[in-house]
């Protein structure tokens, strides 16, 4: 658990022009951290809905969960947590192993701004 303790998960908007740039310096060997990138702000707030959100908020344990134990964990269906934690899985914030499902960060940083009269994030 200790490597996953100083870890933060960023989660934040990026345009395709500035995400190319950060995946060319990654290949040339700078570390870019643990983020995951959207185009839109709308695409995040369909990733962390509130059920989704409690589920992350519940999992600081140092061990792998089933689906059943996060159902406990949340008092909720396991069915609608399967769903939930596919999507989380889908998008990389959350890991799934051998021994059931996993976050290896201590916290998870959301970070986009939401500008009046200004486009979506595109080029």
């Amino acid at each position: 658990m200790s490597a996953m303790m100083n870890r933060t998960l960023t989660i934040s908007l990026s345009s395709r022009s500035v995400s190319r740039a950060r995946f060319i310096a990654a290949v040339k060997g700078k570390r870019q951290g643990d983020l995951i990138v959207f185009q839109r702000a709308s695409e995040i707030a369909k990733l962390l809905t509130s059920d989704r959100v409690h589920i992350l908020e519940s999992m600081a344990v140092e061990r792998a969960l089933s689906i059943r134990q996060i159902a406990e964990l949340v008092d909720r269906d396991p069915e609608a947590v399967y769903s939930d934690v596919r999507a989380l899985t889908a998008a990389g914030v959350l890991d799934h192993s051998e021994g059931g499902i996993e976050l290896h960060y201590n916290a998870i940083h959301v970070d986009f701004l939401i500008r009046s009269g200004q486009a979506p994030v595109t080029s």
